[in-house]
C-alpha cells in the first residue's frame, strides 16, 4: 500500500469512529491521534532501514507536537484510532492489531528493565479506554475491551471486558462473568472493619457480663 492510500486508510477510520469529525480536511490538520500514526509510521520505516538516531528524532518530535509517544520499534497494524491522544505511550516491543482504538492517557509499557519483549502485544479490534495502563509481556485477545482506569498485569482472553485495579475479567463474549456493580463496587476494607467492629462489640459484652458484681446469696431463716 502506498503513503496516499495509507493515509486516505487512516482517515477514513476516523471518520468512521469519532462521530466528531466533519470532513477528511478537519481530520488532517487537527486530529493529533492521525499525526501520531502517521509520524510512527515514518520513524518504523527509517529504524528498518538501520537508521535508529533518525527514528527517534521523528518519533520525539511526534511526541513534543502531539503529546503521544510511540517507540519506533513498536509494531502496529492497520487502521489504528488514537482517540483525543494527549499522554498515550506506547512502549518499543509493544504489538498493536488491525482496527485496534485506545484513548487518552493509556499507557502500553513494560514492569521492568529487562531486555527483550517487556510490552504487551493487543490482538485485532481491541479498545482500551481512557487512563487505562496495560503493563508486561502478555497477549490482549481479539475483540477484548479494557475499561478507563484499569491497570491490567495479566492475559485478557478474547472477548472479554476487564476492569479494576488490577483489572478482573467481568464478561466473556458479553455475558457477566462476575457481579460487579461498577458504580457501586464493595469495598473489602470497608467491610473487614465492619467485620473487626462486630467482634470487639461482641468482646466487650463477654467481658462486661464476667466483671459484673454477683449478688451474694441470701441465708436462710433459722427457726427460733
Amino acid at each position: 500500500m502506498n503513503i496516499l492510500n495509507r493515509i486516505r486508510e487512516e482517515v477514513e477510520v476516523i471518520r468512521d469512529r469519532d462521530p466528531a469529525a466533519r470532513n477528511s480536511v478537519e481530520i488532517l490538520l487537527t486530529y493529533s491521534g492521525l499525526h501520531a500514526v502517521l509520524a510512527y509510521r515514518l520513524s518504523h520505516k527509517l529504524l528498518l532501514h538501520h537508521k535508529p538516531t533518525l527514528a527517534r528524532i521523528v518519533s520525539q518530535t511526534a511526541r513534543f507536537f502531539t503529546g503521544i509517544e510511540i517507540h519506533p520499534g513498536a509494531r502496529i497494524g492497520r487502521r489504528l484510532f488514537i482517540d483525543h491522544g494527549m499522554g498515550v505511550v506506547i512502549g518499543e516491543t509493544a504489538v498493536v492489531g488491525d482496527d485496534c482504538t485506545i484513548y487518552q492517557g493509556v499507557t502500553l509499557g513494560g514492569t521492568g528493565k529487562d531486555h527483550g519483549k517487556r510490552h504487551p502485544s493487543l490482538g485485532n479490534n481491541v479498545t482500551v479506554g481512557s487512563g487505562a495502563k496495560v503493563l508486561g509481556p502478555f497477549h490482549v485477545g481479539d475483540n477484548a475491551k479494557i475499561a478507563a482506569g484499569a491497570v491490567v498485569l495479566k492475559e485478557v482472553p478474547a472477548n472479554a471486558t476487564a476492569v479494576g485495579v488490577p483489572a478482573r475479567v467481568v464478561r466473556m463474549n458479553g455475558v457477566r462473568v462476575q457481579d460487579l456493580d461498577q458504580i457501586n463496587i464493595p469495598d473489602p476494607v470497608a467491610a473487614q472493619l465492619s467485620e473487626l467492629t462486630t467482634r470487639i462489640e461482641v468482646l466487650e459484652a463477654r467481658t462486661a457480663a464476667q466483671e459484673k458484681p454477683k449478688r451474694a446469696p441470701r441465708r436462710k431463716k433459722t427457726e427460733s
